[in-house]
């Protein structure tokens, strides 16, 4: 995995107040933990945000340089900036604004393996689609794995391509890269392919009735009355 870089600058105050502060000028506060204590620091959002740009569901192997710190002898009369290498392990966003708070940073070392969360990306034409008309469908769009640093995937491949409707592609399916583990349920399903949506007929238009006649009801004389009736005209 490429390693990207990425400056930090060591914070003296913690809590809210000291938080807001930094924001106000511009920088958001974090924290590097994993080596012999945590130490706070302070990062620019908009380089976090152009690191993990298409690199959303995977993990970034990043090169820590420390703005504020020099360490070592002098080489040739240059110091040397103090460097870490790290991932980012988490971030925390404003629910409404949706702008950055927080970056957690996990310091690692590249001869020791660590469980990182990487993106699943389909690879080739489903057979389904291609035959069958079907809908791909990504059910899980990342898996957690265990390799070295340095061999963090960019992502991992599914290939769908001889997916038909109703075949379901699982973890246990996905091919890793060399030196890389998959840890997630092997039982758990990737893709699937689904039938293609029913088309939509539309409706006749229902013919226009004509008005119906109004009907005429002849109110009928109870039988009596009809057998006076008669009786009358007889006699006359």
């Amino acid at each position: 995995m490429e390693l990207r870089e990425l400056t930090i600058t060591r914070r003296e105050g913690i809590g809210k107040g000291a938080a807001k502060r930094l924001r106000r000028e511009g920088r958001v506060p974090a924290i590097l933990y994993g080596g012999s204590a945590p130490v706070a620091v302070a990062v620019d959002p908009r380089d976090v945000m152009k690191l993990l740009y298409g690199h959303e569901g995977s993990a970034t192997l990043l090169r820590l340089r420390f703005d504020d710190a020099k360490t070592g002898e002098p080489e040739a009369g240059r110091e040397t900036t103090e460097t870490r290498t790290a991932i980012i392990r988490d971030l925390q966003f404003d629910p409404v604004s949706e702008s950055l708070l927080h970056v957690d940073l996990q310091e690692v070392s590249m001869d020791r393996a660590i469980t990182v969360t990487v993106a699943v990306h389909a690879m080739g034409e489903a057979a389904g689609i291609k035959e069958q008309s079907g809908i791909l469908e990504m059910i899980l769009r990342e898996v957690q794995i265990s390799c070295l640093p340095a061999h963090i995937p960019e992502r991992i491949a599914a290939d769908v391509s001889r997916l038909r409707i109703g075949d379901v592609l699982t973890v246990g399916d996905l091919t890793p890269p060399e030196g890389v583990r998959i840890l997630s349920d092997p039982g758990l399903a990737v893709a699937t392919v689904s039938p293609p949506m029913a088309e939509e007929v539309a409706a006749p238009a229902a013919a226009v009735a004509a008005p119906a006649e109004p009907e005429v009801l002849t109110e009928r004389k109870p039988k009596a009355e009809e057998a006076e009736t008669k009786e009358k005209k007889e006699k006359k």
